[in-house]
């Protein structure tokens, strides 16, 4: 983990121009309100293996993720790391009952964040129930995701593991864009298999095993989905 080195831009960037407002937390805003809005935030840049925030630490800001992505993980009293999601654009992240982060951030490559401080961010959605809505919307969406990940541990085999995480991940990735059967992986496979609950060795068989049996081709930064259906088959078993 590499201590935190953060590039601060100069505040001249507009809500209303953002890449990802029509799926983040602002989205419920109107015109007048994101004016407002926009002078709570400042936008840091993050170069990959840097650390956003860590885990216990008291929550200082809220971030809502505009590029890259970020590994989200929780360090096990042995010093294993076991991978609790993946953020992508449009993900709010900070927001807890505790006060304090309950899991660590670390950017994928460089990731940019708009950053915002937790009194100012608290005050803003106080009388503006729409706001209070969306950001139970997110909350909703992301403990749908951990109900999910927490079957994806359960008993199933390292192929259908493998297979229901890359439909996974290419069903997140739709929003952003496209639906492809071309799956970027900016991840290792090291994270993978920490978000799996797998070592290392057993991924990598796993993904050659596939691509041998004609079910993925491993390509430069992610995987092609050759047979979608037989990679749906094993994620339902």
């Amino acid at each position: 983990m590499k201590p935190s080195m953060v590039t601060i831009e100069p505040n001249r960037h507009f809500c209303s121009d953002c890449a990802v407002r029509g799926s983040a937390v602002c989205s419920s805003l109107d015109a007048a309100e994101l004016r407002e809005f926009e002078h709570l935030g400042r936008r840091v840049h993050f170069d990959g293996s840097e650390t956003v925030f860590s885990e216990e630490d008291i929550t200082a800001s809220f971030y809502n993720l505009l590029e890259g992505v970020m590994r989200l993980y929780k360090l096990l009293p042995d010093g294993r790391r076991q991978i609790v999601g993946f953020a992508l654009p449009g993900d709010f992240l900070g927001m807890n009952i505790s006060g304090r982060h309950n899991f660590s951030a670390d950017a994928i490559g460089g990731v940019t964040v708009c950053q915002f401080a937790k009194a100012p961010f608290g005050r803003f959605i106080e009388d503006r129930p729409h706001l209070l809505r969306r950001i139970n919307e997110l909350a909703v969406r992301e403990l749908s995701q951990a109900r999910n990940h927490m079957v994806l541990l359960g008993r199933r085999s390292a192929d259908e593991k493998v297979a229901a995480f890359l439909l996974g991940w290419r069903e997140r990735l739709v929003s952003l864009k496209e639906r492809s059967d071309t799956v970027p992986l900016p991840m290792s496979r090291q994270d993978i298999a920490d978000y799996l609950g797998l070592t290392i060795e057993t991924v990598s068989r796993t993904f050659t095993k596939l691509e041998r049996h004609g079910v993925i081709e491993i390509i430069h930064g992610g995987v092609s989905l050759l047979d979608p259906a037989k990679v749906e088959a094993l994620a339902a078993a």
